[in-house]
This record gives C-alpha cells, structure tokens and sequence, in this order.
C-alpha cells in the first residue's frame, strides 16, 4: 500500500467521515482558507491513480469514495513505524508510547484495559 502526502491524508479524511462525497461535500468540509477546487480535483487524481479513491459518475458530476479504510490504512502504518523504528518489537514501540507521550494515569489505565482484554481475547 502506497503512502498517502500529508494533503492527501486530509482529503481522506474527509471522505472517510463522509463515505461518499461530491466535489462541493469535500471542499465544505475543510476548514477556511478552503483549498481551491483545482487542488482538491488534483489531490483526487492522484489519489484515484494510487488505488485510494474511486468515484461513480451522475452526469457530468463524480461521487468520490474510498477504496481503502482508515483502519487498513493506519494499522500497516503502525506496524511499519513498529518494524523501521522499533527493531519489529511492539514491547519497545509500546515502552516509548507509554513513557514519552506524557499520557495521564487514567489513559494508561484506559490502555492496560485494553490490553488485559486483548490478552482474554487471544487465550480462548
């Protein structure tokens, strides 16, 4: 899966909380200044040649959608900041995360909560 440019990861956003989305549903989701419809029209382009976007015609309109989903997107991203980074150890990925991130005692009970449940999961 090819990585996305950080304006392209915006675009997807948009359309992975929309679903599916006219040229005028994503331009109203950014925020002001609002990119120009060129710039979106090119971001989609490229995304659609990347295998990311697909779109159905209604005249002469396009109804984009994503072929991918965040969560595919972002879990191969995460394992390969885990391989490059953390020598393929999710124990020194999750050491760094926990220790440096500043995160409060009730996030990290939130984490081991989760975790204690994915350990459940696994032993049945």
């Amino acid at each position: 899966m090819t990585q996305l440019s950080n304006s392209e990861e915006q675009l997807m956003e948009h359309l992975w909380k929309l679903e599916k989305a006219f040229m005028k549903d994503l331009l109203e989701a950014y925020p002001e200044p609002k990119p120009a419809t060129t710039t979106v029209a090119t971001l989609l382009k490229r995304m659609i040649d990347k295998k990311f976007v697909a779109y159905n015609e209604f005249g002469n309109s396009r109804e984009y959608y994503p072929l991918v989903k965040k969560t595919a997107y972002f879990s191969k991203h995460v394992n390969g900041l885990i391989s490059n980074f953390f020598n393929n150890s999710a124990s020194q990925f999750a050491s760094f995360f926990t220790t440096e991130t500043n995160l409060s005692t009730s996030e990290l009970e939130e984490l081991k909560k989760i975790i204690d449940s994915q350990i459940q999961k696994k032993k049945k």
